[in-house]
């Protein structure tokens, strides 16, 4: 499993918690359903999980 941090403000923070606890779901699953849910729309969400890949499996490999 990938584990990634993402700093958020207050409001999408809560937010995003008030979506799980509406949809009975956890943090997680509301943040990675919207993740699928917007991926394929959006080149610039494609474009920065390319690179987190990429930086990821650079530290991999130096490591």
């Amino acid at each position: 499993m990938e584990i990634i941090r993402l700093e958020i403000d207050q409001d999408l923070f809560r937010s995003l918690t008030e979506a799980a606890r509406n949809s009975d779901s956890t943090l997680e699953q509301e943040c990675m359903r919207r993740l699928k849910q917007n991926a394929s729309r959006s080149y610039y969400l494609q474009a920065l999980v390319a690179e987190l890949r990429a930086e990821d499996q650079q530290r991999r490999a130096t490591h």
